[in-house]
């Protein structure tokens, strides 16, 4: 009898030891990521017959999947309607593979999303509406894609966003206006697309902003004093639009292409610097 117990127990510890650390249906999920991609040619692979604790770039927490992290490791293909049953995912970061296709309107479901990077891809198609329901995102990393479409109307439900970088794609259309009521933005990086229309007076909101990119894109009219009133703003390129007008030399100093800009006939021209009146651009701690 004594026997007996000894090698129940030692089942029951061995089974809790190899038990898998998360549900059936996040790890079915995550096995069918590993097959849309081509798992078989990832640099570094999963052994699927092993625990998804030992799987390469997944973190899991109180039996969930809050992490992925396979960043450049040759991931092929699309991301299957069953990435976005990983409801439980804080930070994804799939930058530097060759991922295609669209993002689903059910990345909706991935609530609890703080960063989302699957920068340097070749995704394709426009950003979906439902990414705006993620109300806990903070970092946006979709650069060198080939994003195209408007953005969302509705962007401005992210209001927890910090990072927005979006450069390097074919995104079409003028800023949303409820881009500006995103307070807690500090980096806005949308260069490199083919943007147009005037930057608000609104861009005053960007309180926290420290970091400004719209070159070389087609926007217009002039470019809005309130940008001055942004004391966090340290880095700024305006420069390759169509912008007119005059500038302060303070705002001239922060464009590190001197506020070069596109004329009707496409020629470059350097902006007027206005120096008789010049205000003072300070950095708070």
């Amino acid at each position: 009898m004594k026997s007996f117990i000894t090698l129940f127990l030692a089942l029951v510890f061995s089974n809790t030891i190899f038990a898998d650390t998360v549900s059936d249906k996040e790890k079915d999920a995550l096995i069918k990521l590993y097959h849309a991609t081509n798992g078989s040619q990832w640099k570094i692979k999963w052994d699927l017959s092993s625990s998804v604790s030992t799987w390469y770039g997944v973190t899991a927490e109180n039996e969930k999947v809050v992490g992925l992290n396979l960043a450049n490791n040759n991931l092929q293909g699309e991301l299957p309607g069953a990435f976005y049953d990983l409801v439980n995912l804080v930070a994804v970061d799939l930058h530097k593979n060759n991922l295609k296709g669209q993002l689903s309107n059910t990345i909706h479901n991935l609530k609890e999303l703080e960063v989302f990077d699957v920068s340097i891809n070749q995704l394709s198609g426009t950003l979906p509406v439902s990414i705006c329901e993620l109300k806990k995102l903070k970092d946006l990393a979709l650069f060198e894609n080939k994003i195209s479409g408007e953005l969302p109307p509705e962007i401005g439900k992210l209001g927890s966003l910090e990072t927005l970088s979006l450069f390097d794609n074919e995104i079409q259309g003028q800023l949303p206006v409820s881009l500006y009521k995103i307070r807690t933005l500090r980096v806005l990086l949308l260069n490199n697309n083919k943007m147009s229309g005037n930057l608000s007076s609104e861009v005053l909101n960007f309180s926290a902003l420290e970091n400004l990119s719209l070159f070389d894109n087609s926007f217009e009219g002039e470019i809005p004093k309130g940008l001055e009133k942004l004391h966090h703003l340290s880095e700024m390129n305006l420069s390759y639009n169509k912008f007119k007008g005059v500038v302060s030399k303070n705002l001239a100093l922060l464009d590190a292409l001197n506020m070069t800009m596109f004329d009707e006939n496409g020629n470059p021209v350097l902006l007027q610097i206005n120096t008789e009146k010049e205000t003072t651009i300070v950095t708070q701690n």
